[in-house]
This record gives C-alpha cells, sequence and structure tokens, in this order.
C-alpha cells in the first residue's frame, strides 16, 4: 500500500493534473504518517490554496498544527503541522531580503539604481518561483531539524516541474558568478596592492558568502530531492484519457530531472457495481489504466474508489487514509 511504499521517505512531493485531487491525497498521506506517530509538516505550494478548506481551520504562512491523531504505534505523539506559502508574502520577503544584502554589498551611489531594479524585477519572470524555491529549501531544511517527513501539495504539473528544474539551473547559475567574483577578486588584489581600500576587500568577502550560502542551499535541495532514499513523488490521476496522457509526460520529465517517482495513484475509481452507467464507466476506466500499466509497467499503481461526500475534516480524510493502507 502506498504509505508502506512512502514510510522510509522524508520528503514527499504529490502532484498531477489539476483537478485529481492532489491536496486530499497529500493530506490523508500526512494523516497516515501521524497515525504511526510521524511527526510531519504538510505544506502547499499551489497558489490556489486548498489546505484551510480541507482541514476545515485557518492555515497560514506560518506552521499551524492541523491534526494531533491517535496513534497506532504504542508512545508515540505523531502530528500534521500544515502551511500555505503565500506568493505575494514570500516575493515581498525575497525581495526585502536581496534589498537589504545589496545595501551592505553596494557602493552608497548603487543604492539607487539598485532599488529601481528590484522594482522591475517585482514582476519580472522567475521572480515568484525563486521565491517560491527559497521557501521550498527551507520547509525541506526545517523537516530535517524538526519533523520526520515534509509532504509538498503542489501546483498543477507544469508549474511544479519548472520549480523542480530551478536548483539545477540556480546552482549552476551561481557558481557562474562565483567563478567571476574570483576573477574579480584576483584583480581587486592587484589594483588593491597599487593602493586600494580595505572597504572593497570586505565587501567582496560579504558577497562571496551570501552567494556560497545560496549555492549551497540550492545544491542540497537539488541533492534531496534526486535522493530515491529520501525524497519520492507520488502522481495522482483520474482514470481518463488527457490526465493519464499528462501524467505519462510528467513521469518521463521527472525522471529526466533525477526525481524517483514512488507511486501513482488512480483516484475517484467508479464503483462497478452502482447501476449500468457507473458499470460502463469503471470498465472505460479499467481499459485507461491497462494501457498506463503497460507504459509505465515499474511504478506501482494504487486504485482508490469515489467515496461520497465532501472531503472535510480530519474524520473523512482518515476515511482516504485507511484506503492508503498502514504505514510500516
Amino acid at each position: 500500500m502506498l504509505l508502506e511504499l512512502i514510510a522510509s521517505r522524508s520528503v514527499l512531493f504529490v502532484g498531477g493534473k489539476g483537478g485529481v485531487g492532489k491536496t486530499s491525497v497529500a493530506a490523508a498521506l500526512a494523516l497516515g504518517r501521524a497515525r504511526a506517530g510521524g511527526r510531519v509538516l504538510l505544506v502547499s505550494t499551489d497558489p490556489a490554496h486548498n489546505l484551510g478548506h480541507l482541514w476545515d481551520c485557518s492555515v497560514g504562512d506560518e506552521p499551524t498544527r492541523l491534526a494531533e491523531p491517535e496513534n497506532s504505534a504504542p508512545g508515540a505523539a505523531g502530528y500534521v503541522d500544515g502551511l500555505e506559502i503565500d506568493p505575494e508574502r514570500t516575493v515581498e520577503q525575497h525581495l526585502s531580503t536581496v534589498a537589504a544584502t545589496m545595501r551592505r554589498l553596494l557602493p552608497e551611489r548603487m543604492h539607487q539604481p539598485a532599488a529601481r531594479h528590484l522594482e522591475l524585477a517585482r514582476q519580472a519572470p522567475g521572480t515568484h518561483e525563486s521565491a517560491v524555491l527559497e521557501r521550498i529549501a527551507e520547509a525541506v531544511e526545517l523537516g530535517e531539524e524538526a519533523y520526520d517527513l515534509v509532504v509538498f501539495d503542489t501546483a498543477p504539473s507544469g508549474h511544479t516541474l519548472r520549480l523542480l528544474a530551478l536548483p539545477e539551473q540556480l546552482t549552476s547559475w551561481t557558481e557562474a558568478l562565483l567563478a567571476n567574483r574570483d576573477r574579480s577578486e584576483r584583480f581587486g588584489a592587484a589594483v588593491r596592492g597599487l593602493g586600494g581600500g580595505r572597504e572593497e576587500t570586505d565587501r567582496d568577502a560579504e558577497l562571496r558568502r551570501v552567494l556560497v550560502r545560496r549555492r549551497d542551499r540550492f545544491a542540497r535541495l537539488r541533492e534531496a530531492v534526486t535522493d530515491p532514499a529520501r525524497c519520492g513523488f507520488v502522481l495522482v490521476l483520474t482514470a481518463e484519457v488527457l490526465p493519464i496522457a499528462e501524467t505519462t509526460e510528467v513521469y518521463e520529465k521527472l525522471a529526466g530531472l533525477g526525481v524517483d517517482v514512488a507511486a501513482l495513484v488512480a483516484n475517484r475509481r467508479s464503483p462497478a457495481d452502482a447501476g449500468a452507467l457507473l458499470a460502463r464507466r469503471r470498465e472505460q476506466e479499467d481499459g485507461h489504466l491497462a494501457r498506463l500499466r503497460r507504459q509505465l509497467p515499474g511504478v506501482p499503481l494504487l486504485d482508490v474508489p469515489l467515496l461520497p461526500g465532501d472531503l472535510v475534516g480530519a474524520e473523512a480524510l482518515g476515511a482516504l487514509a485507511d484506503l492508503l493502507g498502514p504505514s510500516s
């Protein structure tokens, strides 16, 4: 069962096409792990957040306790904390941090041009993704310090794939900046030998420290995401033509990024014994999933039936967690 497959992981991404039930599956996995005594952080990276609606409580940009279930493990005290990454706040914090760093590192004559540049960067392509990626990296680091598992409820597939490609790109970009800084510092050292100032030396050293911290953070994230012993991706789908086609494409792209797909979840499966219409639909779904199994034969595929009622609150999520299987 799915909870057994991911029991040893410390980072889990749950993704797929929009509207297939990613948030519900992510929340149920988090609850299932907490029932077994795990300390779980559930993080929404989707701008259209649904964690608060799903858990029927207020969830914000800092960890909030969502559940403290009765645990199956003797003496265990598992729980689920949740947070919804606020894109606007994240960008503001990101740019404020960059602005403060630039004010420290740049000569005063360059402060005003730098401020104008950052204002333009606020709406520039990539600013949002870079800021959210910083928060994902922070969440992974927080998970290693204070939690047993971090579950990311992700945005629809295309956005998530761009995010997962960024750590390698940003690490390479920062490496190039550091190489340029090394050349500049060698030149600066020659100039200082001719009478340059100490202030430039201190500024160069601090800028290098900032770049190294950023490079190392993204390198650690990249290392975590591509380590199948630590991280896995669960792809959620419905047994229909378009979600299955997108699932196959996303699988191939994740494999190209070095991300392990731990399992596929076919969500909201139609019952076969509830009338002719649903039986016919079930037969059609079976055909679609048979093709998916042939295309991705090595990936576990779990069926989750269509459930009655709304999936809201810990009790409903507990019912879904039961279907995902006991954690080992």
